[in-house]
């Protein structure tokens, strides 16, 4: 668990360091720890964003925590946050990284997601 913990938090600071604020241009800042349903926001404007990194090639599926806190926002008639994943992964042409933009994603493409009784 600590190892994902540092990657999603090694995670958010490449996002910061890669990518501009989608709205207006200018530099995304880091929230602080456990800042409920958002990692970064903008230095300019009031844009906020969660981040999520996976060492993997980019797929369909994104696991992420918090679950019960983002029950309550879809419950509360919010939308959900805009999403920047962080894809990393290594193969045979060396380290590769993709950040990809979901500024929107429809309440019927979340689920929660229940580990199996035998997972660790």
């Amino acid at each position: 668990m600590a190892g994902n913990k540092q990657a999603g938090s090694d995670g958010e600071l490449e996002v910061v360091a890669l990518v501009l604020c989608p709205n207006c241009g200018k530099k995304l800042m880091i929230l602080p720890p456990n800042y409920p349903l958002y990692d970064v926001q903008c230095t300019g404007c009031s844009f906020r964003a969660q981040v999520k990194t996976n060492q993997s090639k980019p797929k369909s599926e994104i696991f992420g925590a918090g679950w019960q806190i983002m029950d309550k926002v879809l419950k509360s008639g919010f939308l959900t946050p805009p999403l920047f994943v962080n894809f990393k992964w290594s193969d045979s042409t060396g380290l590769n990284q993709e950040i990809r933009f979901y500024p929107f994603i429809p309440k019927m493409n979340l689920k929660k997601y229940q580990l199996p009784p035998t997972a660790k």
